[in-house]
């Protein structure tokens, strides 16, 4: 697979950015030269290689799955103009 300057135009303009003309060809090497890496990295038999949960041999720190918070929703809701069964209740927008 190949971009061409007229594709790298068309792009840009998809994406709304001003590209300089005699700076097409560069993009389209750049993109080019992605696409060729993103090939040869899909041509590696990767069949046999078990995923990694992490690349590094790190264990993860995790804290206890504890509550820390307490529940304050009446002193939150004590300032709200109209609450009903713990809900706020706002105006309707949209008729």
């Amino acid at each position: 697979m190949s971009i061409s300057n007229d594709e790298v135009r068309k792009a840009a303009h998809l994406a709304r950015i001003w590209v300089p003309a005699e700076q097409l060809p560069v993009y389209a090497a750049e993109l080019n030269a992605i696409l060729a890496l993103v090939e040869r990295m899909n041509s590696v038999d990767t069949s046999q290689v078990l995923p990694l949960a992490h690349p590094v041999d790190a264990s993860q720190r995790l804290r206890p799955d504890a509550v820390t918070e307490t529940d304050q929703r009446r002193h939150f809701q004590a300032g709200a103009p109209l609450v009903q069964d713990g809900l706020y209740l706002v105006p309707k927008v949209i008729e």
